[in-house]
């Protein structure tokens, strides 16, 4: 009597991937630091309150003493208004503290663009699963569905969105639409990995056995494309940071006096020349905070997805 054994699965971005990745991150000090400054701004997001309380002042908190009213309202002191009671300065003419505007600022820029990727992603593995794996009209319908969405102005739609829905909770509306346009970017990468992995020895072996179609896409499928979509993943997170400031700064997105990053950097062009401080504190934030999502990402890239990075 013969027996079959059933031929085990490769393992993706298993512990050996997870070694590569930390390797990696130990060879190359700008990955260092990005993960730092990555840590750093999670860290302002989940405890914004209490952080941006060290400075003694509130993010909505007028500090007229801090403003020279005979100068049309700027800060007093140097670097605009940086002091022991204002760490990073002060806004013109309100007075409002910067270190406390930026840490919740931070909170709901971050906030917006984390929520938003987590609705991309759900939705684009879920499409990009069933499109490879089902195929047939289930493949044609979603296919389609994602070339209508990637052809859709997407930046025009949030805009006329954005300014429409007036009395709407703009963060939540925010997170919507910014997720709506995002997820068939994902969907294609899962579609083709699934495409790749649904006829391979594992998967086959796994349906003879008798395992259903969603025994084997959790199973056996969904750990295959788990490599990629984190590396896309930690790619998309910097572009859904510059969206949110984008749409802050154009006027349709977050409301005052809710603070975020784009809101902050549109107020404060009217004052570059004057006040370059006010300019500059948001505007590095959102650099170092981009920068460091990309180098992570890329990073990422190069271990979990090696194919990906090279085309």
């Amino acid at each position: 009597m013969t027996t079959t054994t059933t031929p085990a699965p490769p393992v993706h971005a298993d512990g050996g991937a997870w070694r590569a990745v930390r390797a990696e991150i130990r060879r190359r000090t700008s990955l260092k630091v990005s993960l730092a400054v990555v840590a750093l701004f999670v860290l302002m997001t989940a405890a914004a309150p209490l952080i941006g309380s060290l400075g003694g002042w509130g993010p909505e908190e007028f500090d007229k003493s801090a403003v020279d009213p005979y100068l049309g309202g700027l800060p007093i002191g140097p670097l605009g208004g940086v002091s022991a009671e204002h760490w990073l300065g002060v806004e013109p003419i309100t007075g409002r503290d910067l270190f406390a505007r930026v840490v919740h600022g931070a909170q709901v820029s971050l906030l917006i663009a984390f929520a938003a990727t987590a609705i991309v992603v759900l939705a684009g593995v879920t499409a990009g699963i069933a499109a490879g794996y089902f195929g047939g009209r289930a493949d044609t319908a979603l296919s389609r569905l994602m070339d209508l969405t990637m052809s859709f102005p997407s930046l025009i739609f949030m805009i006329a969105m954005m300014s429409v829905a007036r009395d709407a909770d703009r963060t939540l509306l925010m997170i919507l639409v910014i997720g709506l346009f995002g997820w068939p970017g994902v969907a294609r990468v899962v579609r083709g990995q699934t495409l790749s992995l649904k006829h391979r020895e594992y998967v086959d072996a796994a349906r003879v056995g008798g395992s259903g179609p969603w025994r084997i896409l959790a199973r056996d499928i969904l750990p295959g494309v788990a490599g990629p979509v984190i590396a896309y993943t930690t790619l998309m997170v910097p572009g859904m940071i510059a969206t949110e400031a984008a749409l802050s700064y154009l006027g349709v997105g977050v409301r005052p006096p809710t603070p975020s990053w784009g809101q902050m950097i549109a107020e404060s062009v009217a004052y570059y020349d004057t006040d370059p401080m006010y300019f500059l504190v948001p505007s590095v934030c959102l650099f170092l905070t981009v920068l460091a999502f990309t180098l992570l990402g890329d990073a990422l890239r190069d271990v979990l997805d090696p194919r990906g990075s090279r085309t």
